[in-house]
């Protein structure tokens, strides 16, 4: 068994034509593979209620996506594009109108702090410096507005880079879970997208309890990591919330020996980070690598991950290595659909 891990050795050949460019007709219209057992079996997403049992317990991220894309110029007329992260506090040393944000900012050529920036749709960008320092990957910048009314109305769906369309009307709805609720993720927790109401019902009515965690999911998470030793890769930090319902819902489902499903590996990120560092942890930079302790997640139901992601770690960690591959290999000879608008995987904790 693997145990000392590198860069390349979560690398895979996927053809481009396996990447998922637009959702299923339905939500529920995936499919499932099934990677519980030692051998990959083929299902339909539809599937899944009677592979849980009662007393199982889901746990989805009611995160909410932002249309955090939005585009301007500046001053010289140049084009840039900024992609909110995060918003910050109101901004109090200019007006009161205006409000901070963090964000990653595409330009040809980065204007200073000072730089007023016009924006489409009428509104400034004021550039105040770097975030979350002198020296961080993100800007601060100060709108001239509520920065979620703004995004509303002027911005665009954060669709992930290997997505190749612009977005939609169909994106505005389908990049979106049925019960988002919590706006501030800049991508969505995709392995949710599948569940549709009547798959929630179903659920519930087969005895199988749901929770619910918020991680808004950021930019980082298409980040590529850059060194082949994957010790020194460091992750972004997203903010979450374990809920004191949720914490009691697990604690419950344990006692009566249930199985907690995390429904996509940001809901597994929360739990885990709640375990590791106390229910108090609002942001998380966990980096979970092969060899990792699960404290809470016994299932995890998931889609397919990119070549080299921190995220085909993180599944490797879940259900093995070696096991990950010949799924991975699976799904790829039976042409599986791929990345945020494809198909489901259901895995098992493998225990150590």
């Amino acid at each position: 068994m693997k145990t000392h891990f590198s860069l390349s050795d979560f690398d895979f050949t996927l053809p481009e034509e396996l990447i998922a460019q637009h959702p299923a007709p339905q939500r529920n219209a995936s499919r499932l593979l099934d990677g519980r057992a030692s051998a990959p079996v083929d299902r339909r997403f539809t599937d899944l209620p009677a592979l849980l049992a009662p007393g199982d317990l889901l746990v989805f991220n009611d995160t909410q996506v932002v249309k955090a894309r939005l585009f301007g110029q500046k001053a010289s007329g140049g084009w840039l594009e900024l992609l909110i992260e995060r918003v910050l506090a109101p901004h109090t040393m200019a007006n009161d109108s205006d409000y901070e944000v963090a964000a990653h900012l595409k330009v040809s050529k980065k204007p200073q702090p000072g730089a007023v920036l016009q924006m489409d749709g009428g509104f400034t960008a004021t550039l105040l410096g770097r975030w979350p320092n002198d020296d961080g990957p993100l800007y601060r910048l100060a709108l001239s507005g509520d920065p979620y009314a703004l995004m509303a109305q002027h911005g665009h769906v954060p669709l992930p880079p290997y997505i190749t369309h612009s977005d939609s009307a169909d994106d505005e709805q389908r990049y979106q879970t049925v019960f988002a609720k919590n706006p501030g993720a800049v991508a969505a927790p995709t392995a949710a997208l599948h569940f549709d109401e009547a798959m929630l019902a179903q659920l519930a009515a087969s005895g199988i309890a749901r929770a619910s965690v918020t991680l808004h999911v950021g930019a980082g998470t298409f980040q590529p990591v850059k060194t082949d030793n994957i010790a020194e890769h460091t992750m972004h930090f997203e903010r979450f919330e374990v809920p004191p319902a949720t914490q009691q819902a697990i604690a419950a489902c344990k006692a009566r020996g249930g199985r907690v499903v995390a429904v996509g590996t940001t809901t597994v990120r929360a739990l885990e980070s709640a375990a590791k560092f106390g229910p108090d942890c609002s942001d998380t930079n966990i980096f979970i690598t092969p060899g990792f302790e699960f404290a809470v997640v016994d299932l995890l139901l998931t889609n397919f991950h990119l070549p080299k992601s921190t995220l085909m770690m993180l599944v490797s960690a879940f259900s093995g290595y070696e096991h990950i591959m010949a799924l991975y290999r699976h799904a790829i000879a039976q042409r599986y659909r791929f990345f945020s608008y494809g198909d489901a995987m259901l895995l098992e904790r493998t225990v150590r």
